[in-house]
């Protein structure tokens, strides 16, 4: 399933900065960036619920915001992308 990872951490703080970088590279682990603080990422349920529990684990609930948006399987038919920086199909083969 797609799930599109947004945040909101604030940065008001040497700490919160600090958790931004944190919540990005834990995103990153999981699927691609798509615009700042927007990451789309191709989880079965498994993978989703750690990557919640780990962003859940990061943040400061008083302070910052995560938000998931399920797409599901049939992702491709939901989502539009005009302008630069295409992303990859996650479905297809990666050949390096």
């Amino acid at each position: 399933m797609l799930v599109l990872v947004t945040y909101d951490v604030s940065t008001l703080t040497p700490e919160g900065r600090k958790r931004l970088s944190k919540v990005a590279k834990k995103c990153l682990d999981y699927g691609q960036r798509v615009q700042n603080s927007v990451f789309e990422c191709m989880l079965d349920s498994t993978q989703f619920r750690r990557l919640r529990f780990e962003l859940e684990e990061l943040i400061d609930k008083d302070a910052d915001s995560i938000r998931f948006y399920n797409l599901g399987d049939k992702h491709k038919t939901k989502v539009e992308h005009l302008g630069v920086k295409a992303s990859y199909d996650m479905d297809s083969p990666l050949i390096i």
